[in-house]
């Protein structure tokens, strides 16, 4: 009688576990990363610093990413440039971080 008690418990816990890896956030509705750009490449990719002990973070550009200034205002992207803070919107496509929105921080 206590083993089935025992196992019943067991599958109850187990099924709770089950449950709660599905009711995750949604790891396609994007999330934001605050760093300065290490490298850049104008269409293609952008890797930032983040603060230690995290490594290098890269990001794949989307093809309608969008570059904001600290006023919102749209920038050209070629305004970038290595050494410059900045916050990333990205989202989680496959392995790929995928970057939608990038923000200039000015210190």
């Amino acid at each position: 009688m206590i083993k089935s008690i025992a196992v019943v418990g067991a599958l109850l816990l187990f099924a709770g576990f089950i449950h709660g890896q599905t009711s995750s956030p949604d790891p396609t509705a994007g999330a934001e990363c605050t760093g300065t750009i290490k490298e850049y490449t104008p269409g293609a990719t952008l890797v930032i610093d983040t603060l230690a002990p995290n490594a290098p973070m890269q990001f794949r550009l989307a093809k309608a990413v969008t570059y904001v200034d600290t006023d919102g205002k749209t920038i050209e992207a070629p305004g970038l440039s290595t050494n410059q803070k900045v916050r990333i919107h990205y989202r989680k496509i496959g392995a790929d971080n995928v970057a939608d929105r990038v923000t200039l921080i000015t210190d």
